[in-house]
């Protein structure tokens, strides 16, 4: 029966493996990684499971020390503090499948499970080889764009899309075909000493697949986007510059130094280390990253120096455990000569995917794929550093095998036989533990499909069926900003609509379901800053909700400029922040007020035409006329007559208009009202009002908590 057991974890072990890269469902708003991160938690699970159930039926515990397994959970524990202390939304954090504590804790039970269900340890590779033909396969087809004149129904339509991959998007589907390329060049460089032909030609095949792929991956990734005027890469990443940056600003506090700015927090210390040179690049509208360029800096700057130091004391000992096994093999008394076997495993091909990993780290930004192929790797150096162990101690200890499993004395075997209540409270506190995760991880896979099924409603124009779909997602999972942020902007639409109404239709019922949707979608746009008030993002977020109740409800402009200060803030770099409260302060005809917010934006991105146009229409309104002419025509320069014809024709048609006030100023002055500012991204809140006003709580403010 244990054999059983054994063989059941074997099977779902490598399920799991072979399937992860190619798994992806379109029940949730992201189809691939998604699903590949809940398909991973609840499969780590089961395996829990089953080795809970072999507990009860063998009433033994197994244990094989590996060389890694000491520093994975210390790596593993630095990733938790900093979750515990530093991230303001833990829970989120925790879900975050990028380099949350949930993707890394199941990938390091995967890890202990791979380095531990068989001697043939390569397997790991072969399996997932196969997984990437598979993916190379889709690739070269979908490039061609198969399905592109099928009628197909609207949640397939992303199988239209050239780039389409299941691993999600084109850099981790690079980096993942890149592993198995790197795979492939050793497996035909360095041959096993009894090799056939069938095999050479298998593995010609395999790398010929890949690097075709590859290079199609390469080309639609760096390829600049089509049906655009100004045509940028497809891949858009942070600057290195930037990224080093927030790395270091880490170091000038205590707690940020020790555990960092916490998981899932990046974006808050990019916004915060932003310059002017970063508004000068292609990439300035783009607010914040919620990753680091680099996987060793995001490390250091979401779990600081305890992290990056676990990190490198584990990256340091596989250098280590490699040498070891390498001069091991060298010297002829390796794991190879010990099992019988005519040759030593090629050991070039582990250290080349090791290497090709720490480079990806180096230089790519975190992500699932990347964590995923560490890990396998890690796994099979663990494997062959374990096998390779009693020949490097010099045969101190002797080699047991044992069924499928591999053990030296540092192996720990306890029989409970004689011991019912303590392997029956382990079970317990086993299945318990699998039940409570289960149950939680349940959840949050539920808010997503919730979710998923919110935007479905967009599609077909379902109002109830969006409001009540985003209601559940919320009830599931109240802990994903994604989530109370778009609630709050599906109760502002419906207030938004009622209040289009003439006033004198708008009833008393009109207006208390008014006054609960904007108070819903204030109070979801409060949830969004309260879960993580250092994103900026966030409180741009509740300005433009109270923006879009200005004309409804009684103190919405105070609250408005609250929230943009706030957003200022958290950003202070940002020149669009800095245009939205100038705009706030222009509708008020608060003129003066809004002159130095457009004066401050157009500081901050000189060749921006809409903040210098703003600033043009701010000084016209208080009468300076010189200084309006002066920017209008520098707005005029920034405008190409080509490409923005339609802006460039209103901005010399309103330059002209401006040039007439210069001679006679004090004869036209009476006269500004003939002259209305354009729709250059000058904002101003919505027409639709409310009359008389409605009243808020005093909750409702930004303030109040």
């Amino acid at each position: 029966m244990e054999k059983y057991f054994q063989k059941l974890l074997i099977a779902m072990t490598y399920i799991l493996l072979f399937l992860f890269p190619l798994f992806f469902l379109p029940i949730t708003q992201e189809f691939f990684i998604t699903n590949k991160f809940y398909l991973l938690g609840f499969g780590v699970l089961l395996l829990i499971l089953v080795s809970g159930l072999q507990l009860l039926v063998s009433r033994k515990i197994s244990w094989q020390k590996h060389p890694f397994d000491s520093l994975v959970l210390l790596f593993i524990t630095t990733v938790a503090l900093s979750t515990l202390f530093s991230s303001p939304n833990k829970i989120q954090a925790l879900l975050n499948p990028s380099f949350g504590l949930v993707s890394l804790v199941s990938l390091t039970t995967l890890y202990f499970y791979l380095s531990r269900v068989g001697t043939i340890h390569e397997l790991s590779l072969r399996v997932l080889s196969v997984s990437s033909i598979l993916l190379s396969i889709l690739t070269i087809a979908f490039f061609f764009q198969p399905f592109k004149n099928t009628n197909l129904p609207t949640s397939l339509q992303f199988l239209k899309n050239s780039s389409f991959t299941p691993l999600g998007n084109q850099l981790d589907l690079t980096i993942f075909l890149g592993f198995f390329v790197v795979l492939g060049i050793a497996n035909v460089m360095v041959r096993p000493a009894h090799h056939d032909t069938k095999t050479v030609i298998l593995n010609f095949s395999f790398l010929t697949f890949n690097l075709l792929a590859l290079f199609l991956t390469v080309y639609s990734l760096l390829k600049p986007s089509t049906g655009l005027i100004n045509q940028a890469p497809t891949l858009i990443l942070p600057p290195f510059r930037l990224s080093w940056y927030a790395a270091v600003e880490t170091l000038k506090r205590p707690l940020t130094a020790l555990f960092g700015v916490g998981v899932d927090n990046f974006s808050s210390m990019f916004t915060a280390v932003k310059d002017f040179t970063y508004n000068q690049s292609p990439l300035w509208q783009v607010n914040s990253f919620s990753v680091s360029r680099s996987t060793l800096l995001h490390i250091m700057t979401e779990t600081g120096i305890f992290g990056l130091f676990a990190f490198a004391l584990l990256i340091f000992n596989v250098i280590k455990q490699l040498l070891r096994v390498g001069h091991a093999q060298l010297m002829g008394v390796g794991h190879a000569q010990l099992m019988g076997v005519g040759h030593a495993r090629p050991l070039l091909q582990i250290i080349c995917l090791f290497l090709y990993l720490i480079i990806c780290l180096l230089i790519f930004p975190s992500s699932l794929i990347v964590w995923f192929l560490f890990f396998v790797i890690l796994s099979v150096i663990a494997s062959e550093a374990k096998q390779s162990l009693p020949a490097g101690r010099q045969g101190q200890k002797e080699i047991a095998t044992s069924g499928l499993n591999v053990g030296t004395r540092d192996d720990s075997s306890f029989d409970l036989t004689d011991f019912p209540p303590l392997y029956l409270g382990i079970a317990v506190i086993i299945f318990g533990a699998i039940g409570v995760s289960g149950y939680f991880l349940g959840r949050a896979y539920a808010s997503e499909y919730y979710f998923k099924k919110s935007l479905d409603g967009v599609v077909a124009n379902n109002v109830k069926q969006v409001y009540d779909s985003q209601r559940q997602a919320i009830i599931f999972n109240p802990y994903i900003e994604r989530f109370r942020g778009n609630f709050a902007q599906t109760n502002l639409l419906i207030a938004n609509n009622l209040a289009q109404k003439d006033p004198k239709n708008i009833s008393e019922q009109d207006r208390q379901t008014i006054t609960q949707a904007i108070q819903a979608a204030i109070a979801e746009g409060k949830a969004v800053v309260s879960l993580n008030p250092q994103k900026a993002d966030g409180w741009q977020n509740l300005a433009s909700i109270y923006m879009n109740v200005i004309n409804a409800a009684e103190g919405a402009d105070v609250w408005t400029i609250s929230a943009y200060q706030r957003a200022i803030l958290s950003d202070p770099q940002n020149p669009i922040y800095r245009v939205g409260l100038g705009g706030v302060y222009y509708s008020l005809k608060k003129y003066d007020d809004a002159l130095k917010f457009f004066e401050t934006a157009v500081s901050l991105k000189p060749d921006w035409p809409n903040a210098s146009y703003n600033y043009a229409w701010a000084n016209f309104q208080i009468k300076n006329y010189p200084q309006a002419v002066n920017a209008m025509q520098n707005t005029l320069s920034l405008l190409n007559p080509k490409l923005n014809k339609v802006d460039y024709e209103k901005v010399q048609k309103e330059l002209e208009e401006f040039k007439k006030l210069l001679p006679k100023e004090e004869k036209e002055a009476t006269q500004e009202g003939e002259i209305k500012p354009g729709t250059l991204n000058l904002p101003t809140p919505p027409e639709t009002k409310v009359e008389p006003k409605i009243e808020l709580p005093k909750e409702a403010s930004p303030e109040a908590k």
